[in-house]
């Protein structure tokens, strides 16, 4: 009996130090504050933001895909995926307040809108510089769609 309490205790802590390793080999995305970007480069925009996750090329394999719970779309797509339109209000509705459901992406990704809104926050434009940032974003996932 006390070989086999031995054991059990031996295969409890093993199975604790594989689960904690497990666990720290887990990706995590690290936050970072905003960085300014030209609000007329929509290029500019995209490889400041958006290529951490959706990769270089918009395809979704950017390096902090791996730590995301939902993997982030290819963006190149987005036309394909909708009859051969781009979806022009839809990703400017999601850039501008995020992603609503979890059919539509992750709840990782961020509200752009909010953040974008804090480069200017003592603009007294500040509307209009966020607008002119999310179509011109818009405008270049648009230009990159296959």
């Amino acid at each position: 009996m006390p070989k086999l309490v031995a054991l059990v205790l031996m295969a409890g802590f093993a199975s604790a130090a594989i689960l904690g390793f497990a666990q720290d080999t887990i990706p995590k995305v690290k936050a970072v504050p905003i960085q300014p970007t030209s609000p007329t480069s929509g290029p500019e925009m995209y490889a400041t933001y958006c290529a951490a996750c959706h990769g270089a090329k918009a395809t979704g394999n950017g390096p902090a895909a791996q730590a995301m719970k939902i993997p982030p779309p290819d963006l190149t797509t987005l036309s394909q995926k909708n009859g051969g339109v781009f979806p022009a209000d839809h990703v400017r509705t999601v850039l501008e307040f995020g992603v609503m459901t979890p059919a539509h992406g992750s709840s990782d990704m961020p509200v752009w809108g909010d953040l974008l809104r804090t480069l200017h926050s003592t603009s007294p434009n500040t509307d209009m510089v966020v607008n002119q940032r999310i179509h011109n974003l818009t405008s270049y996932l648009k230009q990159i769609q296959k």
